[in-house]
Order: structure tokens, then C-alpha cells, then sequence
């Protein structure tokens, strides 16, 4: 019973883990390609805002809006 309850465990919490460490891969994507950006200066801020809100959205547990504002500044950036 034991053994049951702390698999069910494990695999309840690995889903959890692989999602939280993608927002920092994507955070590197992001901050990787920001200086040889050529984006209009609206553009630009709109992305290091993404950015921002992300990593505090990531920091905050919130991994699914973490992704979204991250893959919204991937977006505008073109990678």
C-alpha cells in the first residue's frame, strides 16, 4: 500500500517539475536572442516585458502563464 501511494506520488509531481524547468530554458532563448534583435522599440519593450512577467510568473509558481508570457516574446522576437 505504502509502495502504491508513494508512486502515485512520484509521477503526480514529476509533470509539475518537467514543466517548471522549461521557463528558464525559454528565459535563455529570449535573452540570447535580444541583442542582435533588430525590433522597432515598441516591439522590443513589449518583449522585456513578456520577459519580466515570465520570470515573476515562474518565480510565483505559476508555470503555465510563465510559458504563455515567455512563448507570447519568443513569438515577437521570431524565434
Amino acid at each position: 500500500m505504502l509502495r502504491a501511494i508513494t508512486l502515485a506520488f512520484a509521477l503526480s509531481v514529476f509533470p509539475a517539475t518537467a514543466f517548471a524547468n522549461s521557463c528558464p530554458s525559454i528565459m535563455a532563448a529570449i535573452d540570447a536572442a535580444l541583442p542582435a534583435s533588430t525590433l522597432a522599440e515598441a516591439d522590443m519593450t513589449k518583449v522585456k516585458e513578456l520577459r519580466a512577467k515570465g520570470e515573476q510568473l515562474h518565480a510565483s509558481g505559476d508555470h503555465a502563464g510563465s510559458e504563455a508570457a515567455l512563448n507570447e516574446a519568443k513569438k515577437i522576437l521570431g524565434i
